[in-house]
Order: structure tokens, then sequence, then C-alpha cells
């Protein structure tokens, strides 16, 4: 990397990493390798192709990692004065307006019109879909949320948040037969997800099926247990390197 030889520096990265995956060195460098490949592929994208599409998705990248959503927004916006019709962008433009803190109605109808119009140039985007389905649950169109969240399943059968979405949402229109396939579906793909297993529960109870929901609701208690220990876990471990930290900084 230091003699310009990136290439080169690709393939002996490639030896090191399958020579030595574990080896803390090589991921090391590795680490600050790819990050200047990265950094130098976008100078030369700048330089190259200045007024691209391209550009304003990588700037727009870059601001929503920094929280800018309205910066982010407004390079969205720009690739589709561009190309109204690239895949793709309407959906990022919707999930930067929704980033926003506490956006407000008319933003939210925005991004719906935006995931929409992604609908319309790319109908497989199942998370165009799911998104559509999660506005409609919030805004309690429980039709629409149900119609949104099916499609998303039919186009991504391993979408495990659209399968909770979809059986929530069953759930929540008391149509508790219906919403049982999704949320055994669900829970074979998120098995420790105390959402899936209280979702479930209720499900079962409203099916008539009270051994299944007596099993899912202590299932769901395990789980939630087991999630309260972890989180309790790594906020010892941050307070612990909290305290190492301040214990080595110099008195004055």
């Amino acid at each position: 990397m230091t003699h310009n030889q990136e290439h080169d520096a690709l393939d002996f990265l490639a030896a090191l990493n399958h020579d030595f995956p574990r080896d803390p060195d090589v991921l090391y460098a590795a680490t600050h390798a790819y990050s200047d490949l990265s950094l130098r592929a976008s100078e030369d994208l700048a330089r190259e192709a200045p007024f691209s599409y391209q550009v304003h998705e990588l700037n727009a990248e870059a601001l929503e990692l920094q929280g800018k959503w309205d910066e982010a927004a407004a390079e969205y916006r720009k690739i589709l004065d561009m190309n109204p019709l690239l895949p793709g962008i309407h959906a990022r433009l919707g999930r930067a307006l929704l980033s926003r803190p506490q956006p407000s109605a008319e933003v939210v109808d925005q991004a719906k019109r935006n995931f929409e119009q992604e609908l319309d140039i790319d109908p497989r985007n199942a998370v165009a879909e799911y998104v559509l389905g999660q506005l409609a649950q919030d805004s309690n169109d429980l039709s629409a949320a149900i119609s949104h969240y099916t499609r998303a399943t039919r186009i991504d059968n391993g979408f495990g948040e659209a399968y909770l979405g979809l059986g929530t949402s069953l759930v929540s229109a008391k149509r508790f037969s219906e919403a049982i396939p999704s949320l055994e579906s669900y829970e074979k793909l998120a098995p420790d997800s105390p959402s899936g297993h209280y979702q479930l529960a209720l499900a079962y109870a409203g099916a008539g099926r009270k051994e299944d929901a007596n099993r899912e609701a202590g299932l769901q208690r395990e789980s939630a247990e087991s999630l309260e220990k972890v989180r309790r876990r790594v906020a010892d471990g941050l307070l612990q390197k909290q305290s190492s930290q301040e214990s080595r900084v110099p008195n004055n």
C-alpha cells in the first residue's frame, strides 16, 4: 500500500487471511489496508466521475453514518433528479426521511410515497414492502399492513421481521389461527426472540391451544431473562472499561 501497489496488496492479504485467519496482526493489517483501499477508491470515483450519481450516493451513505439525515436526503434527491427510475434510491430516501428524530406526519407521508415509488420501479423489493407494512401497522390500518407483510415474506422467505410483522398484525386483527404459521416461521429464524414467543403465545391462546400458549409464555420469560443477563454483562463490561480508563488518567 505504501508503494501504491494495491493489486499486489490484495493478493497478499488474501494469502495471509487464508493461512492465518485468526492472527491479530494479520487482522490488524487487513483492517488498515482495506480502509486505505476504500478511501482510495472513493477518491478515484470523485476524481474520475465527479458528476455521477455514484458520488452522490457515496456522499449520502457517509452522511447517514453521521446521522445527518436531511443532508443525506438531499443527496438522494439529487440522484433522483438525474435518474428518477434508478432502483433502490427511492427506498433509501424514504429510509433517510424516517430516520429523522420524531418525523412529522408530512415527512412520514413523503417517505411512504417514496417506498411506493420504489415498488413501482422494483416490485420485488421486500424491504419496501416491509416498511410500508410497518407504516400501515403504526396507523392501525391492519388490512394494508397484512397485505404488505405478506408480499414481503413471499418475496424473501428468509425475512424474519416480515414474518413477525405479519403475525403481529394478524393477532391484532384477532385472526389467531392465520397468525400461527407466520409466527412459527419467525420463531425458527429467531428462536431467542422474546417478541416472537410472546406473539405466538397470544396466537395459540386465541386459537384455543392453551398448552402451546403456556409453553410459549414460558419460553418468552426465559428468553427475556437471558437477554437481560446479556445486557447487564455488556453494561458491566462498559463500566469496568470506563473505570479502568479513568484510573489511568494522571491526576493534575
